[in-house]
């Protein structure tokens, strides 16, 4: 299980290797995403807080990168907290997401991304839900929900 230590840890110190890369161009990036979600993704923006259903959705499932299909979280560690941002409790594995540390807008943060694409998804914060105590908070238009497999 993932700590703030830990993640801080990826942030300063590097991060683990992915699974398998995926490095596009630009044009093929535009080519694939609206522009809402290239935006997001590839350029460091920001949807509105409360903008999406998916805050609000927790069926069972996994939740993967929109730019390259990554698996990054599992329903079981979603949780609503408030913020209007899908949040997550832990990624679906300990390599699937990549931290950076961002001083942007004048305070510190831990900037998420898709360790694969490397996409902006958003921030992890230390304010989550124990034992892990980390809250994921990510952009939902730089995530898709992946349907139940009938044959779980």
């Amino acid at each position: 299980m993932l700590s703030w230590n830990k993640v801080l840890k990826f942030a300063r110190e590097g991060n683990l290797k992915p699974d398998c890369p995926v490095e596009k161009s630009d044009e093929e990036w535009r080519s694939q995403l609206t522009p809402e979600q290239y935006k997001i993704t590839r350029l460091k923006g920001t949807e509105r807080p409360f903008s999406s259903e998916m805050c609000g959705l927790f069926e069972p499932g996994s939740y993967s990168c929109i730019c390259c299909g990554a698996s990054l979280f599992d329903s079981s560690g979603k949780f609503d907290s408030g913020t209007g941002w899908p949040s997550f409790s832990q990624p679906a594995q300990e390599n699937a997401i990549a931290y950076h540390e961002d001083g942007s807008h004048g305070m510190y943060r831990v900037e998420v991304t898709c360790n694969t694409c490397y996409a902006h998804l958003g921030h992890v914060f230390s304010d989550g839900p124990k034992p892990g105590g980390l809250r994921y908070c990510i952009n939902a238009l730089s995530i898709s929900k992946d349907p139940v497999s009938d044959h779980a």
